[in-house]
């Protein structure tokens, strides 16, 4: 019997969006590394990968994020 039993974490009523099962899990059913989450809702769990992709267009057009100069050095210098 192992000392200490890896458990998921989360609690019930949460709900996550299971990458390997492709579908919205109340509570930590999956590994971490296999969930987005925790959503209040399933509705919203069931988004994930819309919520995903739209916070990564928010991201990549955010104003305020650089990319390092063309010349591969950091600004200033």
């Amino acid at each position: 019997m192992a000392l200490f039993k890896k458990r998921t974490v989360g609690k019930p009523g949460e709900w996550f969006y299971c990458l390997k099962h492709q579908k919205a899990e109340e509570g930590p059913e999956c590994p971490a590394k296999e969930r987005f989450g925790p959503y209040a809702s399933r509705e919203e769990a069931q988004r994930a990968m819309e919520i995903a992709h739209e916070r990564n267009l928010q991201w990549d057009n955010d104003p305020r994020w650089r990319d390092a100069p063309s010349g591969g050095g950091t600004e200033g210098g």
